[in-house]
Parts: C-alpha cells; structure tokens; sequence
C-alpha cells in the first residue's frame, strides 16, 4: 500500500484521490479518480465529453509513456458542416469560440483512461469511479475557476440549451449559488462503473450524446464513438538537469512546445529569476510560439516537422532564438510511479445531451486549434491540443508529476516552474507560486508580451507532485486556481498540508 502526493484542481476532486488512497490504490489510480471528479464539478471547464492525455512514469524507472485520449474529428454518418455559430467573449483577454452541436467532437478522455487504468492502475475500474458518483448525487457547488469562466459567458454559452440554462442559473438568471444537481449525471456515472468506458463510445450513453447532436444537427455519429481508440506512445524525452523528463508527443503539439522550451533555456535560471533570465525565457518562447504559429499550427505531417525542429534545436539553438480551457491532476507514489493528468471540454458547445447529464465538447470550435477551419480534417483524424501532462525521473530515484490548465499558457507554466525548480534551485511550491511571463502571439505581426503582477488563474495552474530518493513526498498547487493538496500516507493516514 504506498503513500501517494495528489496535486488537483478542487478540494472535492483531491479527496477522491485521498479516498482512492487509503483503499491501497497507486498514483495512476488515484490521479485517475481525482480527475473524474474535475468531469463532474468543474462545469466549463470539463466533463465526460472530454478528450485529454495521461502521461505515466513506471515505478521501475522505465521510459514513460503518453496515452493519447483526445478528440477526433467526427463526420463518418453523415455530411460537415451545420448546427454551429460564433460567439465572441472577453475572457482569456478576448476570444472567438464556435459553440452548438455541430461543434461537439468524438471524445476520448475516458477511453484513454480506462487503457491507462489497464496497464498501470491496481483497484478495480469501479472504486475511480465511485467518489465522482458520490460527488454527483451529492450536488456540488460550482468551483471558484468554474464561476471565473462563467461569469463571461453563462447567457451566451451556458443560456441557450433550457438544461444547461437550469442548472447553472438561479430565478432571477444569475449563476447559481447553490448545489448543482444532475440527476441523469449520477446513472451515467453508474453506466460507466459498471460497464467501462465502452459506455460512451458503444452503450447507451453513446447512443443518446450522437442522437441528441444528430437532432440539432452536429455531425457527432455512432460511427464516430464506436470507432473512437486511445493511442499509447512513448512519450517526448528531454533532459533538465540530471532530470529526464517525459511529455506529450506529436500528434499534441503542446509537448513538442515544451521539449523545445526546456532545450532553448540552457540551465536558466541558475537561482532566483533575474532580468537577463527573463529576457531569455521571452526569446525562447517567442522563438517556439512562433515557430508553432508560422508551421506547427498549418503541416501535414506534425511527427515530421516537429523532429526536424527539435532537431535543429539540438544542433544550433542559438539560431532557433534569433528567428509563437483545461483541468489537471498530478500524482506520485512512493514506490516511483507518476501520473500527469490533463482533460478538457474546450469552451463548450453549450448543450447538455439529453438523458445523460453531460455537457458536451466544442473542440471543433476552438478556432485557436483548428487552422484548417470548423471542419476541416478528415474524419478520425485527432486534433491539435496544447495539452503537456510531463514526468519526470531521476537518476536518485525521484520522480515527479506535473501539469497545467491554460490554452496556450500551459507550455509556457509548466516550463518556468521546472526551470525554478531543477536549475533555480527554488522549492516546489516556491517555483509554483512565482510570477510568470507569456509571449501572447496572436499572428505573425501581433505579439504582446505579458508579464504576471499579481497572481491571475490567466497564467495557468500548475500541479506538481514529487517524491524524493528517500521516498518523502512533497505536493505544491497553483495559488491562482482552487488548487488542492493530499499527502497519505499508506500506514497512518493522511496529512492535508
């Protein structure tokens, strides 16, 4: 029974890890728990209609992989295009989002997590599942990151479909601040207890989510659900330090963010943040954000030409830098083992599936990530995803979890919290707390250069988890989100630091 660090997003989603725990349950399983609670509480944010991705570090040592649980684009039953308008909001600094059914994409979080659960986790499929029932009968109260969101976009977004509108909204059409309660959501959790994530890609529910987008005229099909597969893939190495650390690989482009950032930073800082650490950290972000920008965003072969940056990277970094909505769980054991957890729903589409309880995705309709347009891919391709859920492991034996919420924050959060770490020589919840910078590139001649003056949920929310070579556990949450810490201890209990 080892002693597990959990880092997530909420008070409610760090007890299902605590929970999952203390029933002698591992870092994959209690990462997994926690992150199905953030599917039932964190409205806006995410939910079962989610895609994500789960990178594991083995307690061996062994080289991590990613299992590969985003969106599909949808399509095989029936033409593109319809059932979708624009909305335009002021949050995240102003954005364009499409919303509606013909926004909703083939969602792969759950898939990916029971194949995660299959290859590393130790309980029974049923025990993750059970503390996200609990939460979901129980009702909830919306999370302070959840209410941030909302608070932008509860008419225009959230107003439209009457379930969606009842449940978030009190008498008078404010947001709600009492209990949430989602009966149908409750029996599509019992669903996916009892008979796996294949109820959401073959079973029932499945059935309901593509009939219900049929009937407003998305394209989400049966076919496309049936069809769903995670893929598992050896994750993107690079080394920090003595650390080696592994994210996700193509076809994400947020891992090969990541690894290029942590090649250009060249061991900085080498203690506290100073003035010329910071210009650097800008020049390799706007090195890196531009580069995704001008040939990430738009190839045809992102496993190519991702290399062939990285590559270069290696060979002549120095020329690289003289040339551009999300939940997340972190957790390690004491017997080595590691887990990053990163999901999301996009923005929304707006509209709860009728009879299920769950609200659904508008990944389609995240423009940010489709260059190509609303449908532009071909059927059963995956989409792009910022999303970087990394490990890491030492020569010592440590290992560590780490991850972000954030849209196109999460490379750049995750990043200067292990530089702060590994080469400032900062503590965990130091490197965690400190203020950040993020080169916003919103085209090839709109930059602006942003600097964190006080603590804004903007800049992401990073959990980290680590165990250190005498096996002691150390657990550090974001200050700018709801973020929630368990230390338990597999003989005496928990420590709620």
């Amino acid at each position: 029974m080892p002693d597990v660090a959990i880092a997530a997003p909420n008070e409610a989603a760090a007890d299902a890890g605590e929970h999952v725990a203390r029933g002698g349950g591992n870092a994959v399983d209690c990462a997994l728990a926690a992150a199905l609670v953030t599917m039932v509480n964190e409205v806006g944010i995410v939910s079962l209609s989610s895609g994500g991705f789960i990178t594991v570090q083995p307690p061996d040592g062994s080289a991590p992989h990613t299992v590969d649980g985003w969106m599909d684009m949808p399509g095989r039953d029936r033409p593109l295009g319809g059932g979708t308008w624009d909305v335009h909001t002021e949050y995240g600094g102003g954005v364009t989002v499409t919303i509606g059914a013909g926004s909703v994409a083939a969602h792969g979080s759950l898939a990916a997590f029971g194949e995660t659960h299959r290859r590393w986790g130790s309980l029974p499929w049923r025990e993750l599942v059970a503390p996200a029932i609990e939460v979901a009968r129980g009702g909830f109260r919306l999370s302070s990151a959840s209410r941030f969101y909302l608070e932008y976009v509860h008419d225009d977004i959230f107003g439209w479909d009457d379930q969606s509108r009842e449940a978030i909204h009190d008498a008078d059409g404010q947001i709600t601040t009492e209990l949430v309660m989602l009966p149908d959501l409750v029996a599509s959790l019992e669903l996916i207890a009892d008979e796996g994530p294949s109820a959401l890609h073959t079973g029932d529910l499945a059935r309901l989510i593509s009939q219900d987008v049929f009937d407003r005229g998305g394209i989400l099909g049966p076919a496309d659900l049936a069809a769903y597969q995670p893929v598992v893939r050896p994750s993107l190495l690079s080394t920090m330090g003595e650390w080696t650390l592994g994210t996700n690989p193509p076809p994400s482009v947020g891992g090969v963010c990541v690894a290029a950032m942590l090649r250009l930073l060249d061991d900085r800082p080498l203690g506290m943040w100073d003035v010329l650490d910071i210009d650097h950290l800008v020049r390799v972000q706007r090195a890196v954000l531009g580069h995704r920008l001008e040939v990430l965003d738009h190839t045809d072969d992102l496993e190519r030409d991702a290399a062939a940056f990285l590559d270069l990277i290696d060979r002549d970094h120095l020329a690289v830098l003289e040339s551009g909505s999300t939940a997340h769980v972190s957790a390690t054991d004491s017997d080595g083992g590691a887990c990053a957890v990163t999901v999301s729903s996009g923005y929304s589409s707006g509209m709860i599936a009728k009879g299920t309880g769950i609200w659904l995705n508008n990944c389609l309709g995240e423009q940010e990530l489709n260059a190509r347009g609303l449908h532009g891919l071909r059927p059963g391709t995956r989409l792009l995803s910022n999303m970087a859920p990394t490990v890491g492991h030492h020569p010592d034996g440590s290992s560590l979890a780490i991850g972000s919420p954030g849209a196109d924050r999460i490379t750049t959060a995750i990043v200067q919290v292990l530089a702060g770490f590994i080469n400032g020589g900062l503590g965990l919840q130091q490197a965690v707390n400190h203020s950040r910078v993020h080169v916003h590139r919103a085209g090839r001649l709109d930059e602006e250069v942003k600097v964190e003056t006080e603590p804004s949920m903007y800049y992401g929310g990073v959990g980290v988890t680590l165990r250190r070579p005498d096996g002691q556990l150390i657990a550090a949450a974001d200050p700018r989100r709801d973020g929630a810490v368990r230390l338990v201890h597999g003989q005496n209990g928990v420590m709620k630091p």
